[in-house]
């Protein structure tokens, strides 16, 4: 078996293969969401992404999906998401801009679609992108400070946390019923657009997480900064602060 695959179709059939054979009737739907289902898939580097969908009874019985998992983690694949129909359904409230994520950008592997119904209430997304993106930008401030301005723990940590805010710009862009692009340098570039946010230095953030950019260590310090610095002006727009005499976080 190759470990990792050139496509993420490739392994479809076996997925379903093997989940069926472990959760039988109990498997109501195999989902493929993130960059697999966008097509940003690169291999090798991007994890293969999958909600598994199972009916009650199937998901008291995840001890027997233990081999299966371990065997597929082996092919870049992520441990899936398990879940039932009714907690999708009743938690659409809770996590909103995943499920909006989610239901712009997947593929139906197996059975039934649970994504393609769901609607979105505007005051749910707005209160989960002020949630991220406060709660980002402080842990952005403690991370920053514990990265003592190193190049290569500033750089991963641009890495790690621009994807978390490009999805928080999906939900921004929901609710100004603004149509959402597939690929993320279009969403960064119609978000900063719309929002007055700098389109050239997330661009340049994208760039450094992508290693097409290698900005000297003082540069890098100085990006990150103004990264800080976007990312505060964000936290005002998503709860409408922003004027002068509003209290500043």
């Amino acid at each position: 078996m190759r470990k990792t695959p050139r496509d993420p179709k490739e392994i479809f059939d076996g997925i379903v293969s093997d989940y069926t054979g472990v959760f039988g009737d109990g498997l109501v739907s195999i989902i493929c969401f993130g960059s697999s289902a966008r097509g940003e898939y690169r291999p090798g580097k991007s994890d293969i992404n999958f909600m598994i969908v199972l009916e009650d009874d199937a998901i008291e019985r995840l001890d027997e999906a233990f081999d299966t998992v371990a065997r597929w983690r082996a092919r870049n694949v992520a441990i899936p998401v398990f879940v039932t129909e009714a907690y999708v359904c009743s938690s659409v409230d809770v996590f909103p801009i995943e499920y909006l994520d989610m239901q712009r950008s997947h593929i139906l592997v197996y059975g039934k679609n649970v994504l393609s119904k769901l609607t979105f209430e505007s005051e749910h997304v707005r209160l989960q992108c002020e949630r991220e993106v406060k709660g980002k930008l402080l842990l952005l401030r403690e991370r920053f400070v514990e990265t003592r301005g190193k190049t290569k723990s500033v750089s991963e940590l641009i890495g790690e946390s621009l994807g978390a805010f490009i999805a928080v710009f999906e939900g921004l862009l929901h609710l100004k019923n603004i149509e959402i692009p597939a690929k993320k340098t279009e969403i960064v570039a119609v978000t900063c657009r719309s929002f007055g946010l700098d389109k050239g230095l997330f661009e340049t953030l994208l760039g450094i997480r992508d290693g097409k950019l290698k900005p000297s260590a003082r540069e890098l310090i100085d990006c990150f900064k103004q990264y800080l610095k976007q990312i505060r002006t964000l936290s005002r727009i998503v709860d409408g602060t922003g004027g002068e005499d509003e209290p500043h976080i």
